[in-house]
């Protein structure tokens, strides 16, 4: 009996002592998916995603990947102190006129889940922009859009490279802030 009960402390102790914690845990973004809108073809969309660091020790961010070639990521390098923010940048090609929307898979150092942050549009011909942005005459603005958690104070801006001046209005949902544009 005593071989039993010290067989299972020793199981509950290393699964203890291995357990690995879950992204969710060390690190918020402001919004996990950025709707670029509208966007001319062949003219890049970019979009920067702020991640805050909400553990207790510093947060590396070991990897940004695009989930396909259309997306380039960048991201910060440095350790992201508790509390404190960094950010990964998304820029998408826009080479083909469709809906798109593509994944970027983020990797905390320590954690062994991955999280996926999204961006999503639609990409308009010339001819089709140049009637749709006819249509939606738009007034100077940059919109940065906060967190759903008060605690932080980090932000998410959104620029497209097309229609840098478009106003964009964020939308919450349970889990997700996403940014639009109006019009």
């Amino acid at each position: 009996m005593k071989r039993l009960i010290l067989s299972l402390t020793a199981l509950v102790v290393t699964a203890a002592v291995f357990a690995q914690k879950k992204a969710d845990e060390v690190a918020k973004f402001a919004t996990e998916t950025v709707d670029l809108g509208k966007i001319k073809q062949s003219v890049p969309a970019t979009a920067t995603f702020t991640v805050t660091n909400i553990g207790k020790e510093p947060l590396i961010i070991e990897q940004a990947s695009p989930t396909c070639g259309c997306t380039i990521g960048d991201y910060t390098k440095e350790p992201i102190a508790p509390g404190k923010s960094g950010t990964i940048t998304a820029t998408y090609n826009a080479a083909a006129a469709n809906h798109f929307e593509k994944h970027m898979t983020v990797k905390f150092a320590g954690v062994d889940e991955v999280k996926s942050i999204t961006l999503t549009g639609d990409v308009l011909s010339a001819e089709d922009y140049a009637k749709w942005k006819g249509e939606n005459p738009a007034p100077a603005a940059m919109v940065k859009s906060q967190p759903a958690a008060p605690a932080a104070k980090a932000t998410t801006s959104v620029k497209s490279a097309s229609f840098p001046n478009k106003p964009v209005k964020a939308v919450k949902t349970k889990k997700t802030t996403t940014a639009t544009a109006k019009g």
